[in-house]
């Protein structure tokens, strides 16, 4: 089942698909070693890296497993970063939100008004009882994201994650349909 990306509009920004574009924009996040500080992988040092983010996002699309969009201002038009429902699972109405933005865009509430966005066409769209993510546990910013979005904290995944032989741990959160006040 193919599942458009869709085009998202909130008071200050725009969630819509990637196009070639970001390559630039994309690859200037995913290479940022504080960006990715506490990301379950390393960051970008190839361009080839564009490529195949950019592959994996029209695999979500055609393939029905979720979407992934570009955080954009609406003023202007500048690059944050990009959100994403992933791993949507129709049997048991599951999927996970994931999200990253420049260093520029922290502490502005944007991810939150990105991720609050595309939950509730998540929720609408795929009919979702249950949204799971993820932080660091050193990631504080990313848990007050998630909790403020109405995000409950389920548990620790020990020793979760290593990246270039940093090994951190994971908390999982989950959100219900019952909880979710949009």
């Amino acid at each position: 089942m193919v599942l458009a990306t869709p085009n998202l509009l909130t008071d200050r920004l725009l969630l819509r698909p990637f196009t070639e574009a970001d390559a630039d924009d994309l690859f200037a996040l995913q290479s940022d070693p504080q960006v990715l500080r506490y990301w379950d992988s390393p960051p970008w040092t190839e361009r080839a890296s564009i490529a195949r983010f950019m592959a994996r996002c029209e695999k979500m699309a055609e393939d029905g497993s979720g979407a992934r969009v570009v955080i954009e201002h609406r003023s202007g038009g500048a690059f944050l970063g990009w959100c994403t429902v992933s791993s949507w699972n129709p049997d048991f109405r599951s999927a996970s939100l994931g999200y990253i933005l420049s260093q520029d865009a922290w502490g502005h509430g944007y991810a939150t008004e990105a991720a609050r966005a595309l939950l509730r066409w998540a929720f609408d769209t795929l009919d979702l009882n249950r949204v799971q993510a993820e932080a660091d546990t050193r990631n504080l910013a990313s848990a007050r994201v998630l909790e403020k979005l109405g995000f409950v904290r389920e548990g620790t995944l020990r020793e979760d994650c290593i990246v270039n032989g940093d090994v951190s741990d994971t908390w999982v959160y989950g959100l219900l349909r019952r909880e979710w006040v949009g």
